[in-house]
């Protein structure tokens, strides 16, 4: 479904992004690993288009998008859920929900999205009408992925779903996106710090390191590997 190959990027002078190539198979979870700061959430936001690329190509269905604004690209069905929670605090989940529903198809379908949504997180149901900023830190980073789906993407990437939250609530979001793809059959690009519970819902995996994919594998790959898991992951 993407496919991204030797992308370039950075920020005025400085590179951050050296020729990484990935590729996100439909259907699947596919897993962006790496400590903080080695250029995972300025991929994310090239592939997006919020980062302009500098060199590589980007392609989306087969089709070349490595220089169409975001908002082309959100409109082809890719939907990024960026690290932190970016919530209308004062407005309630409801409220947040039909935020989301910004596409032209998504507005036709703002019915059948909220029965999808609160079919997933039955506990948005419960409290659709409190206010976003008075729900815990697990349900709000739950909201946060919901309103994603308000916008009927056929592909999201999520940006440390896990940060901040505590050891249970990881887990909680982590069952939530591997129900999305069971269930929903999305497909996900997930990029997180977390090793251990990205390998948990994976399918595939890419450790990053100064901007550059140092390997990948499958889940069974990585965990199999000692020297892959000692010398990137520190597990």
């Amino acid at each position: 479904m993407l496919r991204v190959e030797n992308l370039e990027s950075g920020y005025g002078p400085m590179q951050v992004l050296w020729k990484p190539s990935l590729e996100v198979k439909k259907g699947s979870i596919t897993s962006l690993l790496g400590p903080n700061g080695v250029g995972k959430s300025t991929f994310l936001l090239t592939v997006l288009g919020s980062v302009e690329p500098w060199g590589g190509k980007i392609f989306y269905e087969d089709e070349e998008i490595t220089h169409l604004p975001t908002h082309k690209k959100v409109d082809l069905g890719i939907s990024l859920v960026p690290e932190g929670k970016h919530l209308f605090v004062g407005m309630n989940v409801h409220e947040n929900l039909i935020m989301g529903a910004y596409r032209k198809e998504a507005i036709q379908n703002v019915n059948n999205s909220l029965e999808l949504v609160y079919s997933l997180f039955p506990i948005l149901k419960e409290r659709d009408r409190q206010r976003a900023g008075t729900l815990s830190g697990g349900q709000q980073q739950m909201l946060t992925i919901a309103r994603a789906l308000m916008a009927k993407p056929k592909m999201v990437m999520l940006d440390e779903p896990s940060q901040g939250l505590a050891p249970i609530l990881v887990g909680e979001v982590f069952e939530t996106i591997k129900k999305l793809q069971a269930e929903v059959g999305l497909t996900m690009l997930l990029v997180e710090q977390n090793a251990e519970a990205s390998l948990n819902a994976a399918n595939y995996v890419y450790i990053m390191l100064e901007g550059q994919i140092k390997a990948e594998g499958t889940t069974e790959d990585i965990r199999g590997s000692s020297d892959i898991r000692e010398a990137y992951l520190g597990i």
